[in-house]
């Protein structure tokens, strides 16, 4: 651990009790009703102490089970059930097939399989690279899928320099390992269960506006995707600018990787088993409501079933995920999910979900969530296309420094509130600031994938700065157009309209 961070923890350890003390002693928020400023005081130390990591932030996630019951904020027994929903099902639903993608191999052979198809020139290798790493983080963890391709990347960049040279290829390198982390950021968020905090706003969604129309993998897929593939190609364009110098025509040697491909062999039953249950998990998701497409209305399966309201995505990724606990094996004994495997699921994230969640709710049931909205109530009559894109930047240089997870739980609930306060579609404000927490690309700190690229020591903190700040601003850009001109066919999201479901 480095000096600075060891300095951060210390002071983090110290300053969020202080902080908090502080607001209990000397603040009286909402006069007759403590709980105010009591939640606010757990807010205020479960904030330091993520954004420091003063300790583990999935060890922060449990202090609301702990605190709010001895202040008298919530109920032990209304905290627990918090932390275990319909939407961590929907996560450990989708990483068990994640993980038994990766047990079996299959990852690795669709990422060699597109970069097959795609090509093995300079800017085609990293258009390849690019595409198999955003399809994977969509269903991936963007960890899981970063560490996934860096080692195929670095064996190509070492074959280039092989033939042409360190020196010519070490420009093109850095460029394909930042593409890498660039893209597995991206894909993350074209589906609900691509990065954490999709599913976290999903989730404080429903907290906060119960009468809220559901966002389903279906509608999100439907927004995310397409702000997705735009954001991908610009990223692709312009890596490939600054990248790929011109007149550059050397090419991967496409026998290398087809020997990478064959070395997998043919695809065994599991793969075949496993795509197969991936697939259907997918149109399972995509399906389960009806589709409106203009007057025409594609029935949705769960109309089958006796009660389909009772089914959510997260039923459905369990019922995939305990399908391949029971599909035996050929190629060796035992099943094609085992809990062996299982148990690698990252846990800590399923906590921190839980921790933010009961954080959201009692913003809630405390009162600080109406009493930050009428703080907020001054910024009534600012135009949204001012706010959205300030939220976007907000969250974006936020999260360079904090987790995105933590950040897009602890700042959801003052958006929702300050929707509320200005009279605005919540949406317009909470969408910005969760896709905004996965566009961090300036800092190795920032998010894991950057960290795993800065690990090889071929991408340097001040080259990685100063590109990440581009597509930083690229992103709260992209972020604030894909709310105004997809929000609304999607959502609904009218800036000029005050929906019916927000009114508390």
């Amino acid at each position: 651990m480095s000096t600075v961070n060891a300095l951060r923890h210390r002071l983090g350890l110290f300053l969020g009790p202080v902080l908090a003390i502080i607001i209990l002693v000397f603040f009286d928020l909402e006069p007759g009703n403590p709980s105010v400023t009591r939640t606010a005081a757990v807010a205020i130390l479960m904030a330091t102490w993520w954004i420091t990591e003063a300790i583990p932030i999935s060890a922060t996630a449990l202090l609301p089970i702990v605190l709010f019951p001895l202040l008298g904020v919530m109920k032990g027994k209304d905290v627990a059930p918090i932390y275990f929903n319909h939407i961590i099902f929907l996560f450990i639903g989708g990483f068990i097939v994640a993980l038994a993608m990766q047990k079996w191999n299959l990852h690795r052979r669709i990422a060699l399989r597109i970069i097959l198809l795609i090509g093995t020139g300079p800017k085609r290798i990293i258009l390849g690279f690019m595409a198999a790493t955003a399809f994977l983080s969509m269903w991936i963890s963007n960890t899981a899928t970063t560490m996934m391709m860096v080692p195929i990347a670095l064996a190509v960049i070492f074959k280039l320099e092989d033939n042409f040279g360190g020196d010519r290829v070490r420009k093109f390198s850095m460029g394909l390992l930042i593409s890498i982390a660039y893209a597995a950021s991206i894909g993350g968020t074209a589906t609900l269960i691509g990065t954490p905090p999709n599913l976290s706003f999903s989730r404080i969604l429903t907290i906060y506006f119960p009468q809220a129309p559901e966002i389903s993998f279906a509608a999100w897929f439907a927004f995310g995707l397409a702000y997705a593939l735009v954001f991908l190609i610009i990223t692709w364009w312009i890596l490939t600018l600054f990248f790929v110098p011109r007149g550059e025509d050397y090419k991967v040697d496409r026998q290398e990787m087809d020997r990478e491909y064959k070395k997998l062999g043919r695809a065994g039953f599991e793969e075949k088993a496993i795509l197969s249950a991936f697939v259907l998990l997918a149109v399972l998701w995509l399906f389960r409501q009806n589709i409106t497409i203009g007057t025409f209305v594609i029935p949705g399966w769960s109309n089958l079933m006796p009660e389909p309201g009772f089914i959510d995505d997260g039923t459905v990724a369990m019922i995939i995920a305990v399908l391949l606990f029971l599909i035996p094996a050929r190629s060796k004994a035992g099943r094609l999910m085992d809990w062996k495997t299982a148990v690698k699921l990252p846990w800590g994230i399923v906590i921190l979900f839980g921790g933010g969640f009961a954080l959201a709710s009692s913003f809630k049931v405390s009162g600080l969530s109406a009493w930050l909205g009428g703080q907020l109530a001054g910024l009534e009559g600012v135009s949204a296309i001012i706010i959205v894109p300030v939220v976007s930047l907000m969250m974006t240089f936020m999260t360079e420094l904090t987790s995105n997870t933590a950040t897009t739980e602890m700042i959801l609930p003052i958006l929702g509130s300050l929707s509320v306060a200005i009279q605005t579609n919540p949406l317009l404000l909470m969408i910005p600031a969760t896709l905004s927490a996965s566009c961090a690309f300036m800092l190795p700190v920032a998010t894991p994938p950057n960290a795993i690229i800065f690990g090889t020591e071929r991408v340097s903190i001040l080259k990685m700065a100063r590109i990440g700040l581009v597509f930083n601003i690229i992103g709260v850009v992209l972020v604030t157009l894909a709310v105004f001109l997809i929000g609304n066919l999607v959502f609904g999201i009218d800036p000029a309209q005050f929906p019916d479901w927000a009114i508390e």
